[in-house]
Formats: C-alpha cells, structure tokens, sequence
C-alpha cells in the first residue's frame, strides 16, 4: 500500500541522487490507488447495481482502506456529483469512442494545453472513471483496464512531476479543503466540455 504520510527520511530523499524518481514513483502508486478507488465508490454512487472492485480495475482491496485515499475520494465524490448534473458533458461523454487510446490521450493532452493544476487533475480522473462506467454498463468491461493504463500512462509522463513540485498528494487534501465545490466543478466541467468538444471538430 502506498504511504500518504511524509518522513524526514523520505523528504530527503528529493534532494539524493535518484531521489526525484523515487518520490514521482510513490505519487504514481498513490495516483493509481485514489483514481481506482475513486472509480469503484463513484460507481456504486451513480448505480448501486454497478458492482466493482480494486481488483477488477487490476489493484487490490486493501488499498482503497487507507483513511486518506478515501478522504482524498470522498472529495472527489462530491465533485462528480456536480459534473453529473451537466447535460452536454455527459452527452459528450456518452457519444465518445470507448476503445481508442488515440481519442484518449488527445482528449487528455487538451485538458491539460494550458497548464496543469489540481482541477485538469479530477478533471482527467472524472474522464476516465465515466469511460469506465460506460464500458462497465454496456458489457464492455475488456477495456476496462485499457482505460487505467492510458490514463496513467498520461499521468506519469504530464502529471506526476507537477504533483512533486506542489508537494505530493498530501496538498491535494489542502487544496479541497479551501475550494469551492461549485466553483471547482464549474472550472472541471468546463475544461472537460472544451477538450471532447475541441476533438469532436477536428
């Protein structure tokens, strides 16, 4: 299981040679479990018939109980409850190619063309957990993993350092304790729309 909490030791560790690839390596496996998590609670949230696990999205139960990944998703959570309510969202979402890592990594990099910062963050969590729940409740869950793999592929390369840089995923907490859910799910659904909407036209 991934350790959400920092060491002396550990923090000291950025600064040795080869620190840096440990550190982004952590913040990848604490990634991998709040984005599964996430997408197991969301889907029982969206329909309580839809019955998934860590280990159906290739993780293990074990570490969706870390207290802090599941403050980290319950955050989430609420977000998404927002980002449900948007109609052209999700008619766009509903209307997208479910089995092309080209469709989604060119979807991904729009989301992130101007910058990364905690929103373009759900907002890459969001889209990948809603093409999962698409593939789980039209009887595709084969890509289902596919999906995991794009997106944390993504993720490593465009994602992981800025994650460093702002302190780890302990920030993460920090930054959705003193947001606006309203505000933050405006900016998410607002990034998102614009990316699927951008690739829909070329």
């Amino acid at each position: 299981m991934a350790d959400f909490s920092k060491s002396s030791d550990q923090e000291d560790d950025i600064g040795a040679v080869g620190g840096e690839d440990s550190v982004d390596e952590r913040i990848n496996e604490q990634a991998a479990f709040v984005l599964c998590e996430y997408i197991v609670q969301a889907a029982h949230v969206d329909d309580p018939q839809v019955l998934l696990s860590q280990e159906d999205l290739g993780g293990s139960q074990s570490e969706g109980r870390d207290p802090k990944v599941k403050e980290i998703v319950r955050n989430l959570i609420q977000i998404g409850d927002e980002l449900n309510r948007n109609a052209e969202l999700q008619y766009l979402i509903d209307h997208i190619e479910l089995d092309s890592a080209d469709l989604f990594c060119a979807v991904a990099e729009r989301i992130f063309k101007n910058g990364v910062n905690w929103g373009r963050v759900v907002a890459l969590f969001h889209f990948a957990y809603k093409l999962i729940y698409r593939a789980v409740t039209t009887n595709c869950r084969d890509i289902v993993r596919k999906i995991i793999g794009w997106t944390m592929n993504f993720f490593r390369r465009h994602v992981s350092q800025w994650i460093r840089e702002q302190g780890g995923w302990e920030t993460v907490q920090y930054h959705f304790q003193n947001c606006r859910w309203h505000n933050l799910a405006i900016f998410v659904a607002g990034v998102l729309t614009g990316a699927m909407a951008y690739w829909k036209m070329t």
